[in-house]
């Protein structure tokens, strides 16, 4: 309760309400506690001492209040999306109270509240006499300022007790009102009474009393029981009602107005007989309002006439009722319940947001939620049969924020569990302990960590990768495993393709295994673990990621919320911010809170992310996994995933404003998503289809900037200097050309002067520059021909090379290359086949290679 001044009358009224209090005291005292002076002989000036000695300052916290859950409309206003209660209160302040209200408590409850300072003595003597002295029922005599000490005593036995039986004996010992017991219980409230009274004003006093009473069931406070009951704000209420209100506080439990089997007075009190305990209360309280001049006589007996028409309107409670975005609501739940910053141990979070009157006002973005739940649900429909075997999710999130902006999923929000196979409790988008699932294989998405790594290395996108076409690769570099490793790991291509001529660019377009797996034993197992660490890869199920060559191809499982955050670092130049829901909090004082604190950092390098994010470009280009996703109106970039035996299926990329991850698979069983078919397809093409849906809304809410474009360094075609291998066997020819960085493809036999079997010559020729990882192509020799030698023509002008060689009596083949060669080389010969030294039947012909500047 805010802290005010009082105002004159309250003062006056204090003073000479201490001054007689102060004199009255003691008949007080002496009445209550007759019985024990009449044991121990105590006088009655000793009894005043008793009471003048009790403590005075009542320590006043922060009421329980429940906490509100809002989502931004496109106009700016705010929205409710779910709230959370023990006690559903919503404190207000004076002006959101109507005057006829506070005239109905006062009137009512206590009449000479701005006359006394704290204590109504005439209405305690007589309530004390009646209870301890003449015998009988116990009678009521409280102030409106004792009732608040009573309530806020209450009040902290009910937050801070921890089992139901230390509530139940801590309200016990703050409103018990018999025996000896309800004779120190009224001391200790008249004492704390007349302290309140001197720290804050009687419009205060007033105001907290209202706020903090309770109304019935679970309604706390006057806004509150205003609109449950009659849908309507405090400030709104008419006379009738607000007479009902302040009926309800004489007996909260049987006087309240929406019990179908309620009794009062050990009478029937229902709708039936139109709350008639009540409405007997209610005109009483309209004779008070009569009686201290606040209405007129007409006013009250068109009042006292009236029906009461009680209009409930149910409050909301928990993420259910939040509909569509029922998963995102309960992962805003979970931040609070995982985050310290809303308190210690995960009780006490959960208190805070069950009690702490927070306003959470979240990132989520209505316009884009309702459009994708649309999508959601018209390619992956609620449809029990299908739900039972699959799931569908997707969140989209803000690059350079983590902003989540949307959060959909198939299924219907269930608070527990449930047998019902359109509804779930369990969160797809999320970590487990965030209300998630352990996480699915993310599958081929998972190749992106690499291709950063690959990146980072020093690689190229327009590198051929070594080994492209292995089905069994065997030798593994992890550094965090000691080093190199031989481990066979069986793999097959989608297409069954298998080429020894592929770069990473193509390779991340058509989503290539073996290629990637290739580019995985250039690098270091744990250094492509990291990067994903760094750009905020994690398993769903908390565990360490796993780094086994599997790993390359997408054996982790994660959520699709954690792909969605990691993907959109390459969004904004690699920088990686961890998902946020939460834009701002407002506390139950008003003022906005600290956030959490969030994970925001420059996971790789600008030119590594940028380059990757062009090669990610490549997926939604024709040829691309990603094709039939394409959208319009601004540059995108992604990549596909499919799990083992397809089931799970992902597809995540977007914009620079928007990045989506969509995550379609199997719940139960082993349903395959080439298999299991949909609205539009199976499941494999309807990932496409809507996550082209989700992220055409994006783009056309958000728009997109176009990307920075990829370093040149970085896809530079690398050159490497063919070896000459004439003259070895084809074994060893294959072997120099892979230590270099070359794939091989064996041409047919040539007569040569080299030995039978062994090769005759090279295209590109040895000494010639071409594009490493590119393929070379070996010519055995037949060993048939009489051969001469072959002179060196190598620093030549081709014209010199060309007579050189047909004077010898060979035919001459002129290759032209580029490459990175000093001026001086620039149209001479650079490499022949065959080579120096070796020999070659007359009319043969020999290949030379010419650097030029272009071919």
């Amino acid at each position: 309760m805010p802290q005010g001044k009082r105002t004159a009358q309250g003062a006056a009224g204090g003073l000479l309400g201490f001054v007689g209090l102060s004199a009255a005291a003691g008949l007080l005292v002496t009445a209550a506690v007759t019985p024990a002076l009449a044991v121990t002989g105590m006088t009655a000036n000793n009894a005043m001492g008793v009471f003048n000695s009790l403590p005075e300052v009542l320590k006043i916290g922060q009421p329980m209040e429940r906490s509100n859950i809002y989502v931004t409309k496109a106009n700016g206003d705010n929205q409710l999306l779910a709230s959370f209660y023990d006690q559903n209160r919503q404190e207000v302040g004076w002006d959101d109270v109507s005057q006829t209200l506070k005239d109905a408590a006062v009137s009512t409850e206590d009449p000479r509240f701005y006359e006394h300072g704290g204590i109504d003595v005439a209405g305690t003597t007589r309530a004390i006499v009646k209870t301890y002295v003449v015998g009988g029922q116990t009678q009521g005599g409280s102030s409106i300022t004792q009732q608040y000490v009573k309530n806020v005593l209450v009040q902290d036995c009910e937050q801070h007790s921890t089992t139901e039986e230390e509530l139940q004996a801590c309200s016990s010992e703050a409103t018990t009102a018999d025996g000896q017991s309800g004779m120190a219980r009224k001391l200790k409230e008249m004492r704390y009474a007349i302290g309140v009274e001197k720290q804050y004003s009687k419009d205060d006093i007033l105001l907290g009393y209202l706020n903090l009473a309770n109304f019935g069931s679970l309604n706390y406070g006057v806004e509150t029981a205003s609109n449950y009951y009659f849908n309507k704000s405090a400030k709104d209420v008419n006379i009738q009602e607000a007479a009902t209100l302040v009926a309800m506080l004489n007996s909260p439990s049987a006087l309240r107005i929406d019990n179908p089997d309620g009794v009062a007075n050990g009478k029937p009190n229902t709708e039936e007989n139109n709350w008639e305990q009540t409405k007997e209360r209610r005109n009483y309280v309209i004779s008070n309002m009569l009686k201290e001049g606040k209405i007129t006589q007409e006013e009250a007996d068109k009042a006292k006439d009236s029906k009461i028409e009680p209009d409930i309107t149910a409050p909301s409670t928990g993420c259910y009722t939040a509909g569509g975005s029922a998963y995102f609501c309960d992962y805003v739940q979970n931040v609070v319940k995982n985050n310290p910053a809303f308190g210690d141990t995960a009780e006490e979070r959960s208190a805070t947001l069950r009690r702490g009157g927070l306003n959470i006002y979240t990132t989520l973005d209505l316009d884009l939620q309702l459009s994708a739940e649309k999508s959601m649900k018209n390619y992956v429909d609620a449809n029990p049969q299908a739900i039972s075997k699959v799931g569908a999710a997707a969140s989209t999130v803000e690059p350079g924020t983590g902003r989540v902006l949307s959060m959909v999923q198939n299924t219907k929000y269930a608070a527990g569990e449930t047998d019902d196979p359109a509804y779930s409790s369990i969160n797809y988008n999320t970590d487990y302990a965030y209300g998630g699932s352990s996480g699915f294989q993310v599958g081929s998405t998972y190749k992106f960590y690499t291709l950063v790594e690959w990146l980072k290395e020093g690689h190229s996108l327009n590198e051929r990768i070594v080994d492209a076409a292995n089905r069994n690769p065997s030798v593994w570099n992890d550094s965090c495993a000691g080093g190199t490793y031989n481990f066979t790991y069986p793999v097959q291509n989608f297409n069954s393709q298998y080429s020894n001529s592929v770069t990473a660019l193509q390779a991340t377009k058509e989503s290539i295994n073996t290629a990637y797996l290739g580019m995985a034993r250039e690098l270091d197992l744990c250094k492509i673990r990291d990067t994903a660490m760094d750009l905020g890869a994690h398993r769903a199920d908390g565990k360490e990621l796993d780094k086994y060559p599997s790993s390359v191809l997408g054996s982790n499982e994660m959520a699709p919320l954690t792909v969605a955050a990691s993907v959109a670092a390459l969004g904004t130049e690699g920088k990686y911010c961890e998902p946020t829901a939460i834009d701002k909090i407002v506390g139950p004082d008003g003022k906005e809170m600290a956030l959490p604190e969030q994970d925001c950092h420059q996971a790789v390098d600008k030119e590594v992310a940028n380059t990757a994010n062009f090669g990610m470009q490549s997926v939604f280009e024709g040829g691309g996994t990603g094709a039939g996703a394409a959208v319009t109106g601004a540059e995108v970039y992604g990549k596909t995933g499919t799990s083992d035996h397809a089931r799970a299926s992902w597809i995540s990329g977007g914009t620079s404003k928007a990045v989506t991850s969509l995550w379609i698979g199997a719940v139960q069983g082993d349903a395959s998503m080439y298999q299991t078919y949909f609205n539009a397809g199976t499941g494999h093409m309807t990932k496409l289809y809507l996550w082209r849906d989700i992220m055409q809304q994006a783009i056309n809410e958000f728009g997109g900037d176009d990307f920075a474009g990829p370093s040149e360094t970085l896809t530079r075609v690398p050159q490497t200097q063919v070896p000459d291998v004439t003259g070895l066997t084809v074994e060893e020819a294959q072997e120099r050309l892979r230590s270099v960085g070359f794939s091989w493809a064996i041409g047919d036999a040539a007569e040569s002067s080299v030995e039978e079997g062994k090769v005759a010559s090279t295209s590109p020729a040895g000494g010639a520059s071409a594009a490493s990882g590119s393929q070379v192509t070996i010519t055995p020799s037949s060993g048939e021909a009489e051969e001469s030698d072959v002179p060196d023509v190598r620093g030549d002008s081709p014209g010199d090379a060309a007579k050189t060689l047909s004077d010898a009596g060979f035919s001459v083949d002129e290759k032209c290359r580029t490459g990175d060669k000093d001026d001086d080389e620039i149209d001479k010969v650079v490499g022949q086949s065959p080579g120096e030294g070796s020999k070659a039947k007359d009319g043969d012909t020999v290949t030379i290679d010419v650097l030029r500047e272009s071919c």
